[in-house]
């Protein structure tokens, strides 16, 4: 059995979400999300998220984690503070010795939907059918396991997520 954590990094709503897989089947474990308030300085909310996913790991004790890369956008000032969010968030299971691997945004959304260029809605309606019992708390989180399904598939090439075929346990 492996568990695998998902991560959806940002400063303001950081998403996670806890799969487990054996024999080929995946089973929902948990999910949430990290929210930041905006007004706190900027250390004290990468401190928020640091601790809270201390607390997730220490939890759910997973595997492996899986990290959806990053995208630029065109303001300057939000892509730094979403690196360091990420940065946060890539180094706290490392220092739990997980390993973590990152995703390119089409390479999640193929692996869960069948289609890079996938509707968030389209992503989380097919987060709840392969994990059957799942009520995302928020879109964050249902990205984060998404995540977790595209590090899960990318290690069972063999299995497809989007076909009727699919058990969970």
């Amino acid at each position: 059995m492996v568990r695998i954590l998902g991560l959806d990094p940002s400063l303001s709503s950081t998403g996670w979400g806890i799969i487990e897989v054996e024999n080929n089947r995946m089973r929902y474990v948990a999910d949430g999300f990290i929210p930041t308030d905006t007004k706190l300085p900027l250390p004290e909310r990468l401190a928020m998220i640091l601790h809270t996913l201390e607390n997730v790991i220490e939890l759910y004790k997973p595997d492996e984690a899986a990290i959806e890369q990053v995208f630029l956008n065109s303001n300057p000032t939000s892509t730094i503070k979403l690196g360091m969010a990420r940065g946060v968030v890539i180094m706290t299971p490392a220092l739990y010795n997980i390993p973590v691997t990152e995703y390119e945004p089409n390479k999640i959304k193929k692996a869960v939907v069948g289609v890079g260029k996938a509707e968030k809605t389209q992503v989380e309606t097919m987060v709840k059918i392969l994990l059957p019992g799942c009520k995302p708390k928020n879109n964050d989180a249902s990205d984060a396991l998404a995540i977790a399904i595209c590090h899960n598939s990318q290690n069972n090439e063999e299995i497809n997520y989007a076909g009727t075929d699919y058990f969970c346990g």
